[in-house]
């Protein structure tokens, strides 16, 4: 009776383990000893072992076959089992919010089970809920700092985390506490092949070797696709080697993956974005700005930003520098020439023969080609259009704009410029 009532004092203080010391003496002080073997029966499921606790509760109704509580705690017993086959089942299937949910349940039942606590703490570090994987873990260690259990969940939510030194040493110390235990060693090799694979396609990357950054950072990407902060730092470390060399569309692939994986991964939203602005895909780039912005709202994110959406206007507009056929640092001197070329090419005159289909379309150019020169002839309105402002505001409205005008003006006006047949299709120019 006495080690009975202390095993009950013990339970009351929620020390199960001493409490079932105690309660085990008591029954095998006397076998017959009911409310002994109750008592072993709960400490051993809120320890978690059921199967232990389902042996005590059938012995107590051996000895009392109505005893309710005895019927009602070997039901708990039951239950809990069940919840541990489900668990291990979808732990294999990798469904962890549903093993999170097993587990739960269990703890209700078995509230002092460390092995319960570590399986969904481990669950949760999957899940990407590190602060609750950590608290798990924590309490744990708090209880017993030598646990290699919660050792292994505490190195495995800072390795997910990207805190890659300080897991290795967790994963080291679960070793030391037990130097079999397969998942910390899986995931300290991991960690420490991931950490140099990283750092070696750093050195490349600052050494110059694009090629060799991208073959390393492609490796590590193979290391462990579990680890998702890691993996998204190396899609984007791999998107900032393609652009590099070049191969844009696949930068913009790589700092996608990085976004699918973090999508609070800022530098990966401003690598792409500039990989969208140099293949003008502005609409693109403005969306990952916009993103950005919202995110941190700094100065140059602003300006980032609003040259974005300065671009996606002026991709809008028509592209005068196009109609000419000239770049856009071209000079005075290449615009006029580029005028001359364009203006006599799509000159109507020149397709008086053609179909009406061509006529129309050839004049659409030549008008095209005028409003281009008046543009890009003119300082002012050059500096208002590259900067994406509107000309209407300078007092220019293309609607009213005619070629004729601007051709007659730049070849001299009346009788300076005339077209001339040859023959069929052929045509000569003669200035005056």
């Amino acid at each position: 009776i006495y080690y009975g009532n202390r095993a009950a004092t013990l339970m009351m203080l929620g020390r199960f383990r001493e409490a079932l010391g105690d309660a085990q003496q008591s029954v095998r002080l006397d076998d017959s000893f009911v409310r002994g073997h109750l008592r072993e029966g709960k400490c051993h499921l809120s320890l978690g072992n059921a199967m232990a606790a389902s042996r005590c509760f059938q012995r107590v109704l051996e000895l009392d076959h109505k005893n309710s509580q005895a019927q009602q705690e070997l039901k708990n017993a039951t239950t809990v089992l069940e919840y541990e086959k489900i668990a291990e089942v979808d732990f294999e299937k990798r469904d962890f919010r549903k093993v999170v949910f097993c587990m739960d349940r269990a703890l209700e039942f078995a509230p002092a089970c460390h092995r319960f606590k570590i399986l969904k703490a481990e669950c949760l570090a999957l899940l990407g809920r590190y602060p609750e994987a950590q608290s798990v873990a924590s309490d744990i260690l708090r209880m017993d700092s030598t646990n290699a259990d919660a050792l292994y969940v505490r190195g495995l939510c800072l390795y997910y985390e990207d805190c890659i030194e300080k897991a290795v040493q967790f994963f080291v110390q679960a070793l030391r506490m037990a130097p079999d235990h397969e998942k910390a060693c899986l995931a300290c090799r991991n960690a420490k092949a991931l950490k140099a694979k990283k750092e070696d396609g750093n050195k490349a990357f600052k050494d110059g070797n694009y090629k060799l950054a991208y073959e390393l950072y492609t490796e590590a990407l193979g290391i462990d696709p579990n680890n998702i902060k890691t993996n998204a730092k190396l899609y984007c470390n791999r998107g900032t080697v393609n652009s590099k060399l070049r191969k844009l569309e696949e930068a913009i692939d790589d700092c996608t993956n990085a976004v699918k994986l973090d999508d609070t991964y800022i530098k990966a939203y401003l690598r792409r974005a500039q990989c969208y602005m140099d293949t003008e895909q502005y609409e693109d780039a403005v969306r990952d700005y916009e993103k950005v912005y919202q995110t941190e709202k700094t100065k140059e994110h602003k300006q980032l930003l609003k040259n974005a959406q300065v671009e996606l206007k002026k991709s809008k507009r028509k592209d005068y520098y196009k109609i000419l056929g000239v770049d856009k640092n071209a000079s005075e001197d290449e615009i006029k020439k580029a005028y001359r070329k364009r203006a006599l090419m799509h000159h109507p005159d020149r397709h008086s023969g053609a179909s009406a289909e061509v006529q129309k379309e050839e004049e659409k150019k030549f008008k095209e080609v005028g409003e281009a020169f008046t543009i890009l002839s003119d300082p002012k309105k050059k500096a208002r259009y590259d900067s994406g402002q509107d000309l209407e505001e300078d007092g220019l409205n293309m609607g009213d704009f005619d070629a004729n005008n601007i051709f007659k003006a730049f070849f001299g006006g009346p009788g300076g410029f005339s077209f001339e047949a040859s023959g069929p299709g052929n045509f000569f120019f003669q200035f005056g």
